[in-house]
């Protein structure tokens, strides 16, 4: 059975992003490229209607880029549940009140009953601290939280 995946913006910019010269940035790219090629027989690619608006800012060539990329996923829809779940996540301080958009990911994941969100955004959403703040938000509102990871994180050991 393939794990279902929810794809934020982050990692959808760094699979068509030109290649860095920062070793770090580069590493993340290569590893998402990793992950890509797994999208299908591996993994069930979500993302959302926020992904959507997101990917289709900056640069025109790039955003066209990103679109190509996510054409073929399948994209949950922003509703009144989602923006509830949202708002919670974002009251308990889960996510910055500043960054609404981070929290919105997390609840069209949570509503979408995928097993992982897949991200890069280890300031908001990826790190020890928010993760268990927000599985605990979501968990209070009676949702099952997905698994926040990075591509490496999720690949592990069969990179």
């Amino acid at each position: 059975m393939k794990a279902k995946v929810y794809i934020e913006t982050s990692v959808v910019s760094y699979y068509v992003a030109r290649p860095s010269r920062d070793v770090v940035v580069a590493g993340h790219q290569r590893s998402t490229e990793e992950f890509w090629s797994r999208l299908g027989s591996d993994f069930e690619p979500f993302v959302s209607a926020l992904v959507w608006k997101e990917i289709g800012k900056g640069a025109k060539d790039q955003a066209a880029k990103r679109k190509e990329a996510i054409q073929s996923f399948s994209s949950i829809e922003i509703d009144a549940r989602s923006e509830e779940i949202a708002q919670g996540i974002l009251d308990s301080a889960g996510v910055p009140k500043e960054f609404p958009e981070d929290a919105l990911h997390i609840a069209l994941a949570t509503m979408g009953g995928v097993d992982f969100l897949v991200t890069w955004n280890f300031s908001h959403i990826n790190n020890p601290f928010t993760r268990m703040m927000i599985r605990q938000a979501v968990e209070n509102m009676g949702y099952i939280c997905p698994e926040i990871v990075s591509p490496d994180e999720l690949l592990g050991e069969s990179k």
